[in-house]
């Protein structure tokens, strides 16, 4: 079992952290102030000239399109990636996930973001060469931005037979019905495409009733109600909004893998993605508790420091053992998806609840230790958070994953006899 990241995976990982202590870091105070001016223009919703800079200087040294997956992203990353190499394998761009995940906008800088990497990852995989050549390229060259979506307000959306929304055929069209939400990245004022989920023939198997369909922005029936606020948050420039497809018609041609493939195609779209999500966790995760050790050292109550005071030194050591135990997991979970082991449908339901409720901790500890700046912007801790949060739903909650992992561990014991 090999967990370690290969020399060129090592290379690139020492290349990122420079890239984020040197570039991302001193401006960040700038563009989360510059933003906040913008919320208030209403502009909010367009990349800053401060992101757009980074952007640049990242491509321009290679740190580009780095979620490309070997095997898979080769013949693009030369071209809109890492300047003349093959995708990543898992475990390899995992250690560089992390790193991105102890900042906000590292991943967004490096074009590794949510839910641009997923959607790309599904165009790379299942796209047809015309349907890469008109979105996939621009999406990896950052010209536009993308949004999914699958979620819907009206039925319980962890279980994704329920979904209601359809994607009809009729004739050489998909006519498109029904509401979303919860789609991140509509906001952006650069987004373009849209892959939704629907329903096409609701008497076939479960796992064949759906399509997914390429919806470019701009198509007629194409509404969004409201960018919805998570716990007061919009996450601009992407954000997250509920939508309306009314009658929405768009060419047969823009099935993606053709109808009935949604539920192979997620599958396939969502193993490599609760790799990248679990993390850049992590890396939220460290630097929390970076943070926590700093402010603890740093500050007094009632005559000491604070790290001396009520358990803190238990609570700084159970969080870095967890960390440790989760970056372990993870990589467990890339190494076997890296080499097609059945087993890895398991590990990475596991990842997903363990990671993110890790996290979701770590910085809860952090946040305690900070006291009221915890609950400003004055630390990215608030946003760290609810990021971890958020994340404890996104691609599946802790219920659904737990069920799997039980699943799995039932079946190996069918053949017990009950007494």
């Amino acid at each position: 079992m090999l967990l370690s990241p290969s020399p060129r995976g090592a290379e690139l990982a020492a290349r990122v952290r420079d890239f984020i202590d040197t570039e991302i870091r001193p401006i960040e105070r700038d563009y989360h102030a510059t933003l906040a001016v913008a919320r208030q223009d209403g502009t909010q919703w367009a990349p800053l000239p401060l992101m757009l800079d980074l952007q640049s200087k990242a491509r321009s040294v290679g740190l580009w399109n780095l979620f490309l997956p070997a095997g898979h992203g080769d013949s693009y990353a030369g071209k809109f990636g890492t300047s003349g190499s093959a995708g990543l394998s898992n475990v390899d761009y995992a250690p560089l996930a992390e790193l991105m995940g102890r900042s906000l906008l590292a991943p967004v800088v490096f074009n590794c973001n949510a839910p641009d990497t997923g959607n790309a990852e599904v165009l790379l995989r299942y796209g047809d060469d015309i349907q890469q050549k008109q979105w996939l390229e621009p999406l990896l060259d950052a010209r536009i931005r993308s949004a999914f979506l699958m979620t819907e307000p009206g039925v319980a959306s962890s279980d994704a037979a329920n979904m209601q929304a359809t994607a009809t055929i009729d004739g050489d069209q998909v006519v498109l019905n029904g509401t979303k939400w919860w789609s991140t990245g509509i906001g952006h004022a650069d987004c373009e495409l849209m892959i939704f989920m629907g329903v096409t023939d609701p008497n076939a198997h479960r796992h064949q009733r759906h399509s997914m369909v390429i919806v470019p922005r701009s198509t007629d029936g194409v509404e969004v109600i409201r960018m919805l606020p998570t716990m007061g948050w919009y996450d601009e420039p992407y954000g997250h909004a509920e939508i309306r497809l009314t009658d929405v018609r768009v060419p047969l041609s823009n099935v993606i893998a053709g109808p009935g493939r949604a539920f192979e195609i997620a599958q396939g779209r969502l193993g490599p993605g609760r790799i990248h999500h679990c993390m850049r966790l992590i890396g939220a995760a460290e630097l929390a508790l970076e943070l926590a050790c700093r402010r603890a050292i740093a500050r007094t109550a009632f005559g000491k420091p604070i790290i001396n005071l009520g358990g803190n030194r238990e609570r700084i050591a159970d969080a870095r053992i967890a960390i440790n135990q989760a970056r372990l997991l993870v990589l467990h979970a890339a190494w076997l998806l890296d080499t097609n082991d059945p087993a890895a449908i398991g590990a990475v339901s596991e990842i997903k609840v363990a990671v993110p409720t890790m996290a979701q901790n770590v910085i809860d500890m952090a946040m305690q230790l900070h006291g009221g700046a915890a609950l400003s912007e004055d630390t990215p801790l608030s946003a760290l958070w609810l990021q971890a949060r958020a994340v404890r739903f996104a691609d599946g909650p802790d219920a659904v994953h737990r069920g799997v992992v039980a699943r799995i561990e039932l079946a190996k014991h069918a053949d017990t006899v009950a007494s």
